[in-house]
């Protein structure tokens, strides 16, 4: 193993305990150095499964043009998803549980099958999706000020905080997720929107090259996990006191609020 990666592993963590941004962890790296960033990213996931937490799913991030001009990357990432990071339809983010929050809107996916091919498809995810539900997921970054390139942001889990899914469920049949439409509001005020198509053309697109390279890394998804697809539209910082719903066509809204009294930064 490169002798960086758990060093930068160990910094990550350290960073999260203490809620406290660390500096970015590239210059530990050769440039561009994706592989190993997804080593960091594979010990710190153990690190929390160690800990008792349950896996439940992966996001998928950096699948949406606006989001990928906002952090100066050219390719979308993916991270773990634990049952910890996630918070009830309605909810309310504590204070100091996050260090610089963003939020953004997308699409989940609740999978029926897992899907275990190197090659999957859009067909493919379609057929393995039980259900989709409308889901707000709370970015952040253990790296301070969000000076972030490619390989901070895999190396830190994809950027991954917190997700919010409603209790909406329906099915693929009921609803096409590359045309839907999406509207997120902070209180009354329209901050983001965007579609499906805005998600790497499809989330389903997004989706089956999430099954795809996990399988080509040795992992897969599996029944019962939950696909984060991606934004849909420019992620939106949070402040204390901000609550923000969003709204996706066919799917209906979900709503998430910060508490009062800051976040740590």
């Amino acid at each position: 193993m490169n002798e960086a990666v758990p060093k930068a592993a160990a910094v990550l963590a350290a960073a999260a305990d203490t809620v406290t941004p660390c500096p970015p962890v590239r210059d530990l790296f050769a440039d561009g150095d994706v592989d190993a960033a997804y080593e960091v990213q594979r010990l710190n996931v153990e690190r929390v499964l160690a800990a008792g937490h349950r896996l439940v799913g992966r996001k998928i991030g950096l699948t949406s043009p606006a989001v990928q001009r906002q952090l100066g990357v050219d390719q979308p990432d993916f991270g773990a998803l634990f049952s910890h990071m996630a918070l009830d339809d309605g909810g309310t983010v504590p204070t100091g549980t996050l260090l610089q929050p963003k939020v953004e809107a997308e699409i989940a996916l609740i999978l029926g099958a897992g899907l275990t091919s190197p090659d999957c498809t859009t067909a493919d995810v379609r057929a393995a999706t039980a259900f989709l539900a409308p889901a707000l997921e709370i970015v952040d970054s253990r790296i301070s000020g969000w000076d972030i390139t490619i390989v901070d942001t895999v190396a830190d889990n994809a950027s991954s905080g917190l997700f919010v899914l409603a209790d909406t469920r329906v099915t693929v049949d009921d609803v096409e997720p590359a045309e839907v439409g999406m509207r997120l509001r902070r209180g009354t005020e329209l901050v983001s929107a965007g579609s499906g198509r805005d998600c790497l053309g499809d989330p389903l697109n997004a989706a089956a090259w999430l099954a795809s390279t996990l399988v080509r890394r040795g992992e897969s998804l599996r029944a019962g996990d939950i696909v984060l697809t991606g934004a849909l539209g420019p992620m939106v910082p949070a402040e204390p006191g901000d609550v923000f719903t969003a709204t996706i066509s066919g799917l209906g809204p979900v709503r998430i609020s910060f508490a009062l009294g800051g976040n740590a930064s």
